[in-house]
C-alpha cells in the first residue's frame, strides 16, 4: 500500500509533520519518507513555522493540541504566509474540535489513534488534487471562473484564495449546475471517500459561501435543498445558509 502511495502520490513532495509526541511523528515520517515523500519534522508551533519559512512545504500534517501555539495558531498562521494543504490531527474524538480544525483551514482531518498507512493515502489524496489538470477546460458562471490547470479561481476578476478541497468543490458545482447533490454524494465525488463525516461536507461550504455569496446568510448561488443536499444555481435566487 505505502509502495503505491510512493508511485502515485510521493514524487519527492515535501510534507512537513508537526507533533509534540516523538514516537507519532517518528512513526508518521517513517511511512511518508517510505511512501517517497521527502519529510520535515517539527515538535511546536514555533518550530514549525520556522520550518515553513525555511521550506515551503507541498503539505502538513499538523497536530492540534500542540504546546504553546496550539495547531490552529499555526494553521491561521500559515495560511496568512501563503496556501499549503493541512491535514490535521486530533486526539479528540469531540466533533467541536474537528469543525474548528476545518474552519481554519484544514483539507482534512484524522483523529488519533490512527492507521499510519491511511493517513499516507490522505495525504497522496490531498497533493493529487494540488496538481494541474491539463485536459481540464475553465469553468465560468455568475461571475465565477475556475481554472483546473492553474489551480486558480476568481470572483468578478478579484483572486479568492481557496483551500484544496474549496476549490475542488467549487469546481464541481460548476461542473454540475441546477442538480442537487446529497453530502454522502459530495463526499464521494469531491473527496473521493465512500465513507466519513459528512459534517466535513457541511463546513465547506459554509466557508466556500463566505467567499463567494454576497450574502452568506441568504445564499443564491450554493442553496440549500432540504431533505437532500445543495445545489449550484448561476440563476441566483435566495435560499437560506442552514443546513
Amino acid at each position: 500500500m505505502t509502495r503505491e502511495a510512493g508511485r502515485d502520490g510521493g514524487d519527492g513532495a515535501r510534507v512537513l509533520v508537526v507533533d509534540d509526541d516523538p514516537t507519532v511523528a517518528e512513526v508518521v515520517s517513517g511511512y511518508l519518507d517510505r511512501a517517497g515523500y521527502v519529510v520535515d519534522r517539527a515538535g511546536d508551533g514555533p518550530a514549525a513555522l520556522a520550518r515553513a519559512a525555511a521550506h515551503w512545504p507541498d503539505l502538513v500534517v499538523l497536530d492540534l493540541m500542540l504546546p504553546g501555539m496550539d495547531g490552529l495558531e499555526v494553521c491561521r498562521r500559515m495560511r496568512g504566509r501563503g496556501q499549503v494543504p493541512v491535514i490535521m490531527l486530533t486526539a479528540r474524538g469531540d466533533e467541536d474540535d474537528r469543525i474548528l480544525g476545518l474552519e481554519v483551514g484544514a483539507d482534512d482531518y484524522v483523529t488519533k489513534p490512527f492507521s499510519p498507512r491511511e493517513l499516507v493515502l490522505r495525504v497522496e489524496s490531498v497533493l493529487r488534487r494540488t496538481r494541474p489538470a491539463a485536459t481540464t477546460r475553465p469553468l465560468h458562471a455568475a461571475g465565477l471562473s475556475v481554472d483546473p490547470a492553474a489551480r486558480r479561481a476568481t470572483r468578478n476578476g478579484t483572486g479568492l484564495a481557496l483551500t484544496v478541497r474549496e476549490f475542488d468543490l467549487l469546481a464541481f458545482f460548476l461542473r454540475n449546475p441546477g442538480r442537487a447533490y446529497g453530502r454522502e454524494e459530495l463526499m464521494r465525488e469531491v473527496w473521493g471517500w465512500d465513507f466519513g463525516d459528512l459534517s466535513t461536507v457541511t463546513v465547506h461550504v459554509r466557508r466556500l459561501r463566505g467567499k463567494v455569496e454576497d450574502d452568506p446568510a441568504r445564499p443564491r448561488l450554493i442553496q440549500t435543498v432540504w431533505g437532500v443536499g445543495y445545489r449550484f444555481d448561476p440563476a441566483g435566487t435566495p435560499g437560506h445558509e442552514e443546513g
